[in-house]
């Protein structure tokens, strides 16, 4: 497994590890089985021209892009022990953390990841526990004929969702605190970043040494780093193309809490303005 740390914003990163290989697709548990032939499922249902499938996929797409990028990254680590069930070895040697140097100071890399591992861990539990409870309440809607029970499959979608999260959260806090990481700095990834931090700071240039332009970054109001077309970009020089998806997400969503973040504090000031 390899993980990667791809900062979305001078604030707020993405972690990510790259999925299973194709090859130990027969190791997977009977749910990561089981949850694959529904994402096929989900796929035929989206070629759909209309009719509730249709409907269906589009209000579930719309449901998903709301779910945390957060929620996803969690979701991309596998549990340690279907890690452990795949290769008999792991824990006795470090996992490769591909990351900007330019725009994360190594040091602080491990912070960084014990804060994503364990922030919402607590969360995560709760919500599990909770969709896991309401799912078999939902058992009536089962009498509607043709149509599935959607909320049952909904409530149990979302259990699972916060399940693997939790397992990510606890896999990457294992890793972190059996010091198991081994950051790496892509010289791709700094390129890439240099560019975006010259546009997105005022007076930095592109060939600014590492050092100051991992400063600059830090003291940096919370500003979007990245563009949507950088999204290909990322999944192109990591050979990650699930990452694509991943990545535009959390652009979308960190863009949107940062403009209604800006929204209030200037509703704030024009209320201080009219008080006065």
């Amino acid at each position: 497994m390899r993980l990667f740390l791809i900062p979305i914003s001078t604030r707020r990163a993405l972690i990510y590890a790259r999925p299973l290989r194709r090859d130990a697709s027969k190791e997977l548990s009977l749910l990561d089985r089981t949850t694959s032939k529904a994402a096929e499922t989900w796929a035929k249902w989206e070629d759909a021209e209309s009719g509730w499938k249709k409907h269906l996929v589009t209000w579930g797409n719309k449901v998903q892009q709301r779910i945390p990028f957060e929620e996803w990254g969690l979701k991309s680590i596998p549990s340690l022990k279907a890690q452990q069930r795949i290769d008999e070895n792991y824990g006795s040697k470090q996992i490769d953390v591909l990351y900007p140097g330019n725009s994360v100071r190594l040091e602080k890399i491990p912070t960084i990841l014990r804060k994503i591992a364990t922030e919402r861990q607590e969360f995560h539990r709760k919500k599990m526990l909770w969709s896991f409870g309401i799912a078999p309440l939902t058992a009536p809607f089962a009498l509607v004929p043709v149509i599935p029970n959607i909320p049952f499959f909904y409530m149990a979608y979302r259990g699972w969702s916060h399940w693997r999260a939790l397992n990510g959260s606890r896999h990457l806090e294992y890793l972190v605190e059996k010091n198991l990481l081994n950051p790496v700095s892509l010289p791709e990834l700094e390129q890439l970043y240099a560019k975006r931090a010259s546009r997105v700071l005022d007076g930095t240039p592109v060939d600014k040494p590492s050092s100051e332009l991992v400063e600059d970054i830090e003291q940096s109001d919370d500003r979007v780093l990245l563009k949507m077309s950088d999204a290909k970009k990322l999944a192109s020089i990591l050979d990650a193309p699930e990452l694509a998806l991943e990545a535009e997400r959390a652009i979308i969503q960190v863009t949107e809490q940062l403009e209604a973040q800006k929204r209030k504090e200037k509703e704030a000031q024009s209320d201080e303005k009219k008080k006065s």
